[in-house]
């Protein structure tokens, strides 16, 4: 438990009707939920409650924050606010945290790109955020890393919520209503507006009250070891580098109507021309010019600024300023011999499930057997099937199995595809059986 006083607690069965024996099938209705149930619905949560505090943005007043949460007690609320869709760079730009003892706090990392000082201070403390899969990496680039943490998102998933959003779950849990019409703003933007503010500190407003709501649910469940292991992946892979993706440029949307290698090459070359650009406005590379652009290049080929004008996604005035840019990427592409030209990449892993039946049809057998496994003690357990094993272990496992199939084989290949201890439990035996081809069938 917290050590902060809740706004409000939920009576555990009497809010969500869920029986710890039955998970349920779709999200629980919180009947009564809310600091009032007299009134018959939630309410709505507009201002924090020590009021909405301004961006710290000098080292002073950050060193008068790590005393504050050295001194806190408790776990600590974290949530980070980027510029997806605006800026190149993925990074923090609000921090916010909210710990028993020291309040909320946002932190402005621009002028305060090191924070390893409050990260000393919070030490062992658990971290709790929402998603946090999309959090970790900017924080660590500010020098924010959880020893251990509890993700919100994760344990409604775990514990067989539908609606598993911050809003929903805290409206459906605590009875109170968060607005997100600020979730998609450019937090670039400096100053920040004040509503802006007040948006970012109610994020973590309630993180600690909805981690004590959820935990208790899954301990009803029976599902907090679950938790455990899946927050303590999610603390290791938080400390590993992001994954360099080979050949980014073929994730360009629409792609697939691109035929030929020479017309690949364009895109290829177009893709990095507007990295470049992208990388050196610190702008979003969909901003500087749209894919649908790059694909209408690749195909058509326009040799001349005229031509190139006149092709969708090439309109705007700064698009038409780097013509020449994109002329010059469509003839980098144009000089290169054949040997240079991309070639399809060797994919590793099994080929796409629709292709199985015709490539293998006892291993398209086999993986509609493990699908079938998966499905049914997901249901029987109350928690999605991708939760339950990542779709790409099944797929492996099936079309490559161990060669001798076993228990304890089907166990370490799949620790080596790292599933966790708790989903391998759930599903050695019965995906073992689904493993061994079934004997052919013989007439009567």
């Amino acid at each position: 438990m917290t050590d902060e006083p809740p706004l409000r607690r939920r009576a555990a069965e009497s809010r969500t009707g869920i029986d710890s024996h039955h998970p349920p099938s779709a999200q629980p209705e919180p009947a009564g939920a809310g600091p009032d149930a007299s009134d018959g619905g939630p309410v709505p949560l507009t201002a924090p409650r020590e009021g909405t505090p301004q961006p710290v943005a000098t080292p002073d007043e950050l060193a008068e924050v790590v005393a504050r949460f050295a001194a806190g007690t408790g776990p600590v609320a974290l949530d980070a606010e980027r510029a997806s869709g605006y800026r190149y760079s993925q990074r923090a730009y609000l921090v916010q945290l909210r710990r028993a003892g020291a309040g909320t706090v946002l932190i402005d990392p621009l002028p305060l790109p090191d924070l390893t000082a409050l990260d000393e201070a919070i030490g062992e403390a658990e971290w709790v955020l929402h998603a946090a899969s999309q959090d970790l990496a900017c924080l660590a680039e500010v020098g924010l890393r959880p020893r251990r943490l509890f993700d919100t998102e994760l344990a409604a998933r775990l514990a067989g919520f539908e609606r598993v959003g911050l809003a929903a779950l805290t409206e459906q849990l605590l009875g109170f209503t968060l607005e997100k019409h600020h979730s998609a703003a450019d937090w670039s933007t400096r100053p920040l507006p004040e509503s802006w503010l007040t948006y970012a500190a109610l994020d973590v407003e309630l993180l600690t009250d909805l981690r004590d709501a959820l935990d208790e649910e899954l301990t009803r469940q029976g599902k907090s070891a679950w938790a455990a292991e899946e927050f303590a992946a999610l603390v290791r892979a938080g400390a590993r580098p992001p994954r360099v993706r080979a050949e980014p440029w073929r994730r360009t949307s629409g792609i697939h109507r691109v035929r030929g290698a020479r017309a690949q090459a364009r895109v290829r070359s177009m893709w990095y021309a507007r990295d470049q650009v992208a990388a050196r406005r610190d702008a979003a590379p969909g901003r500087v010019l749209p894919d649908s652009a790059i694909i209408a290049a690749a195909e058509l080929d326009p040799k001349d600024e005229k031509t190139l004008l006149t092709l969708p996604g090439f309109g705007g005035r700064s698009v038409r300023r780097l013509a020449r840019t994109w002329l010059a990427a469509l003839d980098d592409a144009r000089q290169l011999p054949d040997d240079a030209l991309p070639v399809t990449p060797v994919v590793e892993g099994p080929p796409p499930p629709h292709r199985w039946a015709e490539r293998d049809p006892v291993a398209a057998g086999r993986l509609a057997r493990c699908r079938e496994v998966v499905l049914r003690v997901s249901g029987e357990h109350g928690l999605p099937a991708e939760n339950l094993i990542a779709p790409d272990s099944v797929r492996r496992l099936a079309w490559v199995p161990p060669e001798e199939v076993t228990e304890e084989s089907v166990r370490e290949t799949l620790r080596g595809f790292g599933a966790r201890e708790w989903q391998i439990g759930l599903l050695v035996t019965d995906l073992a059986t689904a493993l061994t081809d079934p004997p052919p069938a013989t007439a009567e």
